[in-house]
């Protein structure tokens, strides 16, 4: 089937508490409930086996942490995130990126993993660049089979099943040019993640020696920046582009002209650097390269460049 025209909307709607953990742990410690503890490591299986992808040439690959434990299976690293003492719902992040290689010309790139899980039902999320602009969506909803297995230590969720919402099957449409559908099977999910026991309550702290005395300023973040090395080049030559401003290790999408070509990830300053060659055949005048984080702060930098005869 032809690919579907246009690019896929993502919409901002979509977005769940997921982003902001503090307000549902504020919200449960208010109604007398334990409030929500820290995850402190795990991970999560992700397996395609008898999934639809592969019916339609689509196979699962990794960027590290995660990695991939066989040809259909993959383990994504628990980064950050909180569950319920009591009833297990969970709100994960997870470490590296999730890579389909399939009949399109370049793998989709899904990172910023994100997993809700509840009684009543949880939702993958996941960060991709459409039209050179990164965004969230909602990828897939996840349904449970069994209740998780609540410890003192932690939560596990075992057959989670993953299916396609009508944004994901429209991004995978557009992408590999093949007709997904909402609900079709993603794969099945297990999550396995530790929860540290309570801490007791701090005692008061003492008073400073010196009530004159105040804390240093913390130091300000860099200001976003972007920069490419020539400004004008011919067509064939070889361009850099620099970006700062990014969180430490957050995993940059590199654009040319919309055209997402390179991943890269953030150094312990927030600074990326990427070498690109120009086409041979770019046609002259101004092009574009975009850095759009998929994780961390979602920073998107934008610098333009000449193509055509250097001063």
């Amino acid at each position: 089937m032809a690919k579907r025209p246009g690019a896929v909307a993502l919409a901002a709607g979509a977005l769940f508490a997921l982003c902001a953990p503090g307000a549902a742990a504020a919200q449960a410690g208010s109604e007398g409930d334990p409030p929500p503890r820290e995850v402190s490591g795990g991970y999560a299986d992700w397996t395609v086996a008898g999934a639809e992808l592969a019916g339609r040439g689509v196979s699962l690959d990794v960027t590290g942490p995660a990695v991939r434990t066989s040809a259909d299976r993959a383990s994504f690293p628990a980064l950050g995130g909180e569950a319920d003492p009591e009833t297990g719902d969970t709100e994960l992040e997870l470490g590296g990126a999730a890579r389909f290689e399939g009949p399109a010309a370049r793998p989709l790139v899904l990172a910023g993993l994100r997993l809700r899980l509840a009684d009543a039902g949880g939702a993958l999320y996941a960060r991709t660049v459409v039209d050179g602009r990164a965004g969230e969506l909602v990828l897939a909803d996840v349904t449970r089979g069994a209740a998780p297995a609540v410890r003192a230590t932690g939560v596990t969720w075992a057959g989670l099943r993953a299916s396609l919402t009508a944004e994901g099957a429209a991004l995978l449409s557009t992408w590999s040019g093949t007709e997904f559908t909402a609900g079709d099977g993603l794969g099945v999910l297990d999550v396995t993640v530790g929860t540290p026991a309570p801490k007791p309550e701090a005692a008061e702290a003492p008073r400073a020696a010196s009530p004159s005395a105040s804390a240093p300023e913390p130091a300000a973040a860099p200001v976003p920046a972007a920069s490419v090395a020539h400004p004008t080049l011919a067509p064939g030559a070889e361009q850099s582009v620099t970006g700062e401003g990014f969180a430490p290790g957050a995993v940059v999408l590199v654009a040319i002209d919309g055209d997402t070509r390179y991943q890269t990830v953030a150094d312990a300053d927030g600074r990326v650097e990427r070498t690109f060659p120009v086409y041979a055949t770019a046609f002259e005048g101004e092009h574009t390269v975009d850095l759009s984080a998929v994780t961390g702060r979602g920073t998107v930098l934008s610098v333009p460049f000449e193509v055509g005869v250097p001063d």
